[in-house]
Parts: C-alpha cells; sequence; structure tokens
C-alpha cells in the first residue's frame, strides 16, 4: 500500500512520487531474478543518481538535492520496500559521501562531490576489520606517510560494494593505538596495491555485494586525506551515527514489503468458507505488524528532525536502528507465518524479506552495540 506521509513541501512530494515510479518500474520487476542470479545492479544505481536521489542531504553547489534528511530517508524507505540490495546501496552510498561533505577541504568537495552525488561514483565505507568489528578503535590496517603518498598495509572486512565501487572511505591508522590514532583516506578503487577478495556468500541480500580487501603497500596520494590526520575516528562515528538511521528507514521499507504482502495473501486465502483475514489469530498478528512499523517509522523520523535542526541524535539513531531492524526481522518471520507453507518458498518474496531483515540487525553496529549506545547515554 502507499504510506500515508506528511511533507514540508511540494518537492519533497515530487521526489517521493518520483522514487515511487522509478522502484514500480525499475526496482520491483527485476528484484528476484536479480537476487537469485547474484547480479548486482550497477545500472539501477546510474539511474537513481541521474534522478537525482543519490545526494539528497548534500548541499546543492556540488549537485545535491539540498533536502531534509527527513525526506531523504523516505526516499530510502520507498527503495528498500521495492528491493532492499538498492535501499541500503542508496544509504552506503550517502554514508560514503559524508567524510569528504562534512569535513573535506573546498578544493576536495569541488573535486570529487559532483561525480559523488550524481552517480558518476559509486562509493563504499571501510571501518570493519577481521578482528576489529565492534571494537572499531582497536583497528590495524596501517598508513605510512612517504612523500606525498601514503603506503596502506591491512585488511578491511565486510565491504558493502566490495569490488563494484568507485572509491572507499579507509578508516585506518596514522598514530598511536585508540581512537586518537585514526585516519581516513579516499582510496580510488584502482590504487595500486589494492586487492579485493572474492565476495562473501550470503544468507541474503545477495545482489549487494560484500568483500573484503587487502591493501598490500597500497600506495595512496597524500592530497586524498580528508580531514586532519588524526581525525578519522570522529568522521567514521559522524558517518556512522546517519547511517544507522538510514538503516533504520531501510529495515521499515522492508517491513512494509513484508506487510503489504501478508495483508493481500490473507485476503485472497480462504479456509473454513471465508478470507483468513477474518480470523482473530490471524488479524491480530497483521495489526501487531503494522503498529511496529508505524512506531520504527515515526523514531526515525524523530532522529532525523532532530539532525535537520542541529541537534544531537546519536542516541535516537540508536534506538531507530535497534527498533526498525528488530520489527523487520520479526514482520518478515510473521509474514511468512501468515502465508503458511506457501511463505517457505521461493514463490513468494516473504521467504526471501526473511533472509535479507536478518542482516539489518548486524550492520552498522549490531543491536547489541546500539543497545550499549543507549545504555551509556542512559547513565551518564
Amino acid at each position: 500500500m502507499t504510506v500515508d506521509r506528511l511533507v514540508a513541501s511540494p518537492e519533497a512530494e515530487a521526489l517521493l512520487d518520483l522514487t515511487r515510479d522509478l522502484a514500480d518500474k525499475e526496482l520491483r520487476p527485476r528484484a528476484a531474478d536479480d537476487e537469485a542470479a547474484h547480479v548486482f545492479p550497477r545500472d539501477v544505481f546510474t539511474t537513481v543518481g541521474r534522478a537525482g536521489l543519490l545526494g539528497l542531504p548534500y548541499e546543492e553547489r556540488y549537485g545535491g538535492g539540498g533536502q531534509p534528511y527527513e525526506v531523504y530517508l523516505q526516499v530510502v524507505e520507498e527503495l528498500a520496500a521495492a528491493w532492499l540490495a538498492v535501499g541500503l546501496g542508496v544509504s552506503v552510498h550517502t554514508l560514503s559521501c559524508f567524510p569528504v561533505a562534512a569535513f573535506g577541504s573546498d578544493e576536495q568537495k569541488d573535486r570529487w562531490l559532483p561525480d559523488m552525488l550524481g552517480g558518476e561514483q559509486l562509493g563504499a565505507y571501510s571501518l570493519s576489520e577481521p578482528s576489529s568489528g565492534s571494537d572499531a578503535a582497536a583497528l590495524t590496517t596501517r598508513a605510512v606517510r612517504d612523500g606525498n603518498q601514503f603506503v596502506v598495509t591491512g585488511t578491511k572486512a565486510w565491504v558493502t560494494h566490495g569490488g563494484e565501487a568507485d572509491y572507499y572511505n579507509l578508516m585506518c591508522r596514522t598514530g598511536d593505538d585508540g581512537p586518537k590514532g585514526i585516519s581516513c583516506l579516499l582510496v580510488p578503487a584502482g590504487a595500486q596495491g589494492l586487492h579485493v577478495q572474492p565476495p562473501e556468500r550470503k544468507m541474503g541480500m545477495r545482489s549487494s555485494p560484500t568483500a573484503a580487501l587487502s591493501f598490500d603497500g597500497a600506495r595512496v596520494d597524500a592530497d586524498r586525506l580528508v580531514g586532519a590526520e588524526g581525525e578519522g575516528f570522529r568522521i567514521a562515528m559522524g558517518a556512522l551515527e546517519g547511517g544507522r538511521l538510514g538503516i533504520a528507514a531501510c529495515g521499515v521499507g522492508l517491513a512494509q514489503a513484508a506487510l503489504d504482502y501478508a495483508v493481500g495473501y490473507a485476503r485472497e486465502r480462504r479456509q473454513f468458507g471465508r478470507s483468513i483475514t477474518e480470523f482473530q489469530g490471524v488479524s491480530f498478528l497483521l495489526a501487531d505488524m503494522a503498529t511496529a512499523i508505524e512506531g520504527a517509522r515515526q523514531l526515525y523520523l524523530y532522529g532525523a528532525r532532530l539532525r535537520d535542526a542541529g541537534h544531537p541524535y546519536g542516541t535516537v539513531a540508536a534506538m531507530a536502528k535497534l527498533a526498525a531492524t528488530d520489527t523487520a526481522m520479526r514482520v518478515a518471520t510473521d509474514a511468512v507465518q501468515v502465508l503458511g507453507g506457501a511463505g517457505y518458498v521461493e514463490d513468494h518474496p516473504v521467504e526471501r524479506y526473511l533472509r535479507e531483515a536478518k542482516v539489518l540487525q548486524i550492520v552498522e553496529g549490531t543491536n547489541q552495540v546500539q543497545r550499549m549506545v543507549i545504555g551509556r547515554s542512559l547513565a551518564s
């Protein structure tokens, strides 16, 4: 169903209409087949970028949309409802633009942002490592200054768009142990000494490649240092706060898609001479699903409004990510239950939604980490 949204401007309404039209024509018809075939839809990201949807929260002077985060996130939700790999991919790309947009020099912004925001360049974010996932400050990938270049050695793990991205935001160690020794480099995909490992074989989100990166003395020009040396951890955490709202929007979109399909199926499915929606066991299940989705939606929108107003929003972003992705997992599970045996086979998309929902509880900080963030805010 079409979600009833309150938006602040006719321009925002037009953007959402454009997104729904693109989702219906370009995403939904091919999502299932491309997921089954492990096909990365790079052409879709080009289309999305040329439609002006890849740089919505960034400045118009660099090719962005100049839109509030509240509008951008609702676009992500609509995309994720049609095809999670695309909605999450837009969120990841937006995350990858943040370091240059927020911490880059004027020259760096002029040089790189237009192609990033216009869809000509697709980005990735490289923070996690095999031995430092949740404990990001313990990363060991190191960059050593050598004249007008950095020489990078180490391994990054779980990189969304790994092998497909045109650039990687690399969080690496340029100083001592701990968060103050971390810097951010913008590494081009063709950098000498950068090697992409074979993509991971995942439970779901098979159209979205996830791969490890190895840096074997990779050389990166020093003018690709974003922000000051030692500022990388601050950049990474700032990016993740906004990214968690993006994942929350993805979770709500996936949950809405699962609910919509379950409702449509239940209306048509008849047992004992009547639609199964007339049985309290089913109707109450659907009611709980719808209520949880709307609650998660309003929580991520509240986080977006705080961000747009310039208020601290990190704790609310953690809450939104936690609530929305737990909701997505629960709703996808219940959607399978509504369909019964039909929900367990690939003839219906709820089987795929269930496999996809799980990853949302893990990416950009596990939900256990979100609880730590929230708990610390209560104790401080």
